[in-house]
């Protein structure tokens, strides 16, 4: 059985962006979710990303809780 460490390292390789803790950083500091708006809706995302962070919440997928460290993430600044 594989265990796979479902961080918010791993959701950033998985969303194909750079994953060192610098680059969250900043990726965070550069793109923000106004009032209202959902993640998969924010206009920063591919269509694959959106694709990925849509389907991870449907299935209520390994994912969903750093999905929603992600959107929590973005909405505080």
């Amino acid at each position: 059985m594989e265990v796979f460490n479902h961080n918010l390292e791993n959701l950033f390789q998985q969303l194909g962006l750079p994953s060192d803790s610098e680059a969250i950083t900043t990726f965070i500091a550069n793109h923000h979710l106004q009032a209202g708006e959902s993640l998969t809706s924010a206009g920063f995302w591919s269509a694959s990303q959106k694709q990925f962070l849509e389907e991870a919440k449907l299935q209520d997928a390994d994912w969903v809780e750093q999905i929603d460290t992600l959107d929590t993430l973005l909405r505080k600044s």
